[in-house]
């Protein structure tokens, strides 16, 4: 149906597929993709790109997983930490990251090259005695990989991986502290978002006492046929899962991008059946609930990635793959209210029409009750 509500940007450097993507202020980071190491800084406001860095040679790049790691200690608003890990071949770096916007005059260009061993490039992910860590056992399949990041003090890294697995890092101790595995046979997980609000952001000191007091964080998965709330309890070193309603028309959707907006998780594209698709669902976390989306992507795509900006106003869809399985270089964006309104009157024009039913029904048999009386 209707694809008007996409507005086409400058298209990216190269096709990117399976790539990912973190937010830094007005800047997307677009860290790599399938066969491509080359790593962009894309400028909300500019709409332009610039070369950020490459992956070292001897990186395979293939369903990877990029996090954005959090520093509650460090005032730095201008640096973040990037890790990167997972994928068919594992790696585990990390980069700090500084933007590359801030650096277009003489002077910032002199005192960037001189802080360009330290930032801005891919570097092993050591500890405290700088022993460099592998994320992920010898029989664990990271390919496909998503992460989350959470706890009390944002220092847990959630893996959610091939097989149903789902384990938890702890980034202070740069140790696994815990392995399990959800209830089901379904085993690539699709989707994996927090279901606090604000995860990535830090804590004010109100907010670090609370999460003291309750030390419980809560996930969300969808796999291919089901979905999981997923509770963990950080002082007992538990999960505890729950099974989701998941409608027809996703069961088998795979390889989509998708975003989190309040209560409502946005699906675009994937793969189902043999077939890429342009489709775009909407579920819904209070209600369990699924509703396709009189909307659909401009062009049918799958391994594309989904990303709000700063003042999560827009939803960015980068790259992909097209129904030939050819990546893309395609970059769009739509307005969130868009999409949120369209869920809203599809949810409005099923309830009125759930009601009409069910009334012609009621009246129906209120009518042969009569009848019968007569």
């Amino acid at each position: 149906m209707s694809n008007q509500i996409f507005q086409s940007l400058k298209k990216l450097p190269t096709p990117f597929s399976q790539t990912q993507c973190v937010l830094h202020k007005h800047e997307i980071l677009i860290c790599g993709g399938y066969k491509q190491r080359n790593c962009y800084s894309y400028h909300t406001i500019k709409n332009e790109y610039k070369f950020i860095c490459e992956y070292p040679r001897d990186v395979y790049l293939e369903r990877h997983c990029v996090v954005k790691l959090m520093d509650n200690s460090s005032n730095k608003n201008d640096q973040i930490t990037l890790l990167s890990f997972g994928g068919r071949s594992k790696h585990t770096l990390v980069m700090k990251y500084v933007s590359i916007w801030n650096n277009d005059n003489e002077i910032n260009k002199s005192k960037r090259s001189k802080k360009s061993k330290k930032f801005n490039q891919w570097k092993p992910f050591t500890d405290n005695n700088n022993h460099p860590i592998i994320l992920g056992r010898d029989g664990d399949y990271y390919e496909g990989v998503r992460a989350v990041i959470g706890g009390s003090n944002n220092h847990l890294l959630f893996i959610a991986y091939l097989f149903s697995n789902i384990s938890v890092f702890d980034l202070n101790k740069f140790q696994f502290i815990k392995h399990d595995q959800l209830p089901t046979h379904s085993s690539q997980c699709n989707c994996f978002i927090s279901r606090s609000e604000n995860r990535q952001e830090m804590k004010t000191n109100e907010e670090k006492d609370n999460s003291k007091k309750k030390k419980k964080i809560e996930m969300l998965s969808f796999y291919t046929f089901t979905g999981f709330s997923i509770e963990y309890n950080e002082d007992n070193n538990t999960f505890r899962f729950c099974q989701l309603t998941f409608c027809n028309d996703v069961e088998l959707f795979c390889r989509y991008a998708y975003v989190r907006i309040n209560d409502i998780i946005l699906l675009f594209g994937g793969y189902d059946r043999g077939s890429v698709n342009s489709i775009v669902h909407s579920y819904s976390i209070s209600e369990n609930t699924w509703i396709k989306l009189e909307y659909t992507l401009p062009i049918p795509s799958c391994d594309c990635f989904g990303i709000l900006n700063e003042d999560k106003t827009y939803i960015h869809i980068i790259g992909g793959n097209n129904n030939k399985m050819i990546p893309l270089s395609t970059h769009m964006k739509t307005k969130v209210n868009a999409l949120r309104n369209s869920s809203q009157l599809v949810i409005f024009i099923s309830i009125f029409f759930f009601v009409i039913k069910h009334k012609s029904i009621l009246l129906y048999k209120t009518d042969e009750q009569t009848i019968n009386r007569q």
